[in-house]
C-alpha cells in the first residue's frame, strides 16, 4: 500500500504565513502538520512508501524536508507543475499524476490530506479495509447542518456500506461528514482516470467518490478521535503552540 499524501494546495486562507511557505511543512506544537501525518502512517507495515504531492512553487521546500527525513519507509515527492492558485491541478488531477507517474495501479493507495492534526492513528483505518476489501472512506458524526453543508456527506447502511456522497450539500440527509481521507483498493484504481475523462470536479476528493460508487463498493470508517483541520489563520493561530491534542 502506498500513502499518497495530496499537499499541493496554496491555503490562501492562510495569507500571508502560506504566502511563500507551504502549510504541510507549518510547525504546530514544535512538529510540522506533515510531520505528524507521517510518523503515525510510517509505522504501519502495510505501508511501503509516502508520496507527496507538491506544487512547483513549494517544491524545494519539500524536497528539503524529504532530504532530512529520517522515516523508515521510501520518500517521494513529486512535482505538479503549477505555479499559483489560479492554475492548481486539483486534488483529483494530483492523485491521477501520481498514480500515472509512478504507475501505481496494482497498489492500494491510502490518499490523505496533509493540513489536518488528528488524535487517532490510521492504523485502524487500514485495518478495517483489510477487514471489508473495498474501498474506504472515513467519517464522523457531525451534529451542526452549517458544518455539514461545507464538507462531504454521506449515507450508509447497517453494515456501513456507502450509499451515497454529496459534496456541500444545503439539505444534508445524514450527519455523517467526511474528512478527506479515503483508501482506493487496487481494483478501484481506474475509476479515477474514467472520473477525470468523463469531466468530474477534480478540485473535490468528494466528487470523485461520487462517481466511483456508482461503479463499485466502498464502506465507511468512523474514525476514533477528533481532527484539527488548519484551515484559516484562526485555527493556525489558536493551535500553534498546543503541544498535546486530545
Amino acid at each position: 500500500m502506498k500513502n499518497i499524501v495530496l499537499a499541493a494546495g496554496y491555503a490562501t486562507r492562510l495569507y500571508p504565513v502560506t504566502e511563500n511557505f507551504p502549510k504541510p511543512l507549518l510547525e504546530i506544537g514544535g512538529v510540522s502538520i506533515l510531520d505528524r501525518l507521517i510518523e503515525d502512517v510510517d509505522v504501519i507495515d502495510e505501508i511501503d512508501e509516502h508520496i507527496i504531492i507538491s506544487n512547483h512553487k513549494f517544491l524545494s521546500h519539500f524536497e528539503k524536508w524529504a532530504a532530512t527525513s529520517q522515516y523508515t519507509k521510501k520518500i517521494t515527492i513529486i512535482d505538479d507543475g503549477s505555479i499559483e492558485n489560479e492554475n492548481r491541478l486539483g486534488a483529483v488531477k494530483d492523485l491521477l499524476l501520481a498514480i500515472e507517474r509512478e504507475q501505481l495501479y496494482d497498489d492500494d493507495l491510502l490518499v490523505i490530506a496533509a493540513d489536518n492534526i488528528l488524535t487517532f492513528s490510521f492504523r485502524g483505518f487500514v485495518d478495517y479495509f483489510k477487514e471489508k476489501q473495498t474501498s474506504l472512506i472515513m467519517t464522523h458524526y457531525e451534529p451542526e447542518i452549517a458544518a455539514l453543508q461545507r464538507t462531504g456527506v454521506i449515507t450508509i447502511d447497517k453494515d456501513n456500506k456507502v450509499l451515497e456522497m454529496q459534496e456541500k450539500p444545503r439539505e444534508p440527509k445524514s450527519h455523517y461528514a467526511v474528512p478527506p481521507f479515503y483508501i482506493y483498493k487496487e481494483n478501484d484504481i481506474k475509476y479515477i482516470q474514467e472520473c477525470v475523462t468523463e469531466g468530474c470536479n477534480t478540485d473535490a476528493p468528494g466528487s470523485l467518490v461520487n462517481y466511483m460508487l456508482s461503479k463499485t463498493v466502498f464502506h465507511a470508517w468512523d474514525m476514533t478521535g477528533k481532527r484539527y483541520d488548519i484551515g484559516t489563520l484562526d485555527t493556525y493561530y489558536q493551535l500553534r503552540d498546543k503541544q498535546n491534542f486530545e
